[in-house]
């Protein structure tokens, strides 16, 4: 057993600092392993959310050493031996205590994009899609929502703008929905106009901090700004749909569920984090 160095943050929405601990660690243990046992031995009331210690919930997010994981797959044989190990709630939602974080914001987010609406079926009543289009969105149904993404966006953590922008976790469940060849919604206007595609810009650090690999970026995202662009932008495709016509919208606008974008403040900044 190896002795280590672990700065806790510990505090609630109206403030908090860092707390120093030091751990006796076994061989195998994770992240999630060790702040168990400082609940154990040295604070019984430290709050985590976690649930399955497998990596498929997504409970058990938080920032550690100052990049979002998942606490039950970081091992601590991955971190030099005589390094701190520094643990904070994630930066980009509102404190609710310690570890534990309010992510309630990202599920208005999903009330917001409209439901799969099918076409009609075929003349012998058979739905039919390729197979690179089954694995082109089986992709995004990968997602545990950990919300790290979420999380690492600079325009939800550093500018604060999630009532313009629904992140990249939402970004990938409308691009699932538009690829769909068999979804006769078109959400290329919501994509400009109300989950505000043009924000991003392509950093790739969501793409970076997934733990189930999904090619957020190149695979999702940047395939909705195309169409964006495309339908707005594009000068030569905006006159040959202004000759030959264009594909109708299948709603009116703003017959979403959820028709309003909800306003959340900026999450309280964590005192003592970096």
């Amino acid at each position: 057993m190896a002795n280590r160095h672990f700065r806790v943050w510990r505090g609630d929405h109206s403030g908090g600092d860092f707390k120093d601990y030091n751990v006796e660690v076994s061989e195998g243990m994770v992240v999630l392993d060790v702040l168990h046992k400082i609940q154990a031995e040295h604070a019984g009331d430290l709050a985590i959310r976690w649930n399955c210690k497998a990596g498929k919930c997504g409970s058990c997010s938080m920032e550690i050493n100052g990049r979002p994981r998942l606490g039950c797959m970081t091992r601590m044989n991955s971190f030099d031996p005589t390094a701190t190990i520094t643990v904070q709630p994630m930066k980009a939602f509102p404190v609710v205590r310690d570890l534990v974080t309010d992510v309630s914001w990202n599920y208005a987010q999903n009330k917001r994009i409209a439901p799969f609406k099918p076409k009609a079926p075929e003349a012998d009543g058979s739905h039919r899609m390729y197979q690179d289009d089954v694995d082109r969105v089986q992709e995004f149904r990968k997602c545990i929502e950990c919300f790290m993404c979420q999380d690492t966006c600079h325009i939800l953590r550093d500018r604060g703008k999630q009532s313009e922008f629904i992140g990249p976790r939402f970004m990938i469940r409308v691009a699932g929905l538009e690829m769909n060849p068999l979804d006769d919604d078109d959400r290329v206007p919501e994509l400009r106009h109300e989950f505000g595609s043009g924000m991003c810009n392509i950093t790739r650090c969501c793409t970076e901090v997934c733990p189930e690999g999904i090619n957020i970026t190149d695979n999702g995202i940047i395939p909705m700004k195309e169409r964006v662009v495309d339908r707005y932008f594009d000068p030569v495709l905006i006159a040959a749909r202004a000759l030959l016509g264009r594909k109708k919208r299948t709603k009116p606008k703003g017959t979403h569920e959820v028709q309003e974008v909800l306003e959340v403040p900026r999450p309280h900044e964590v005192p003592g984090t970096q």
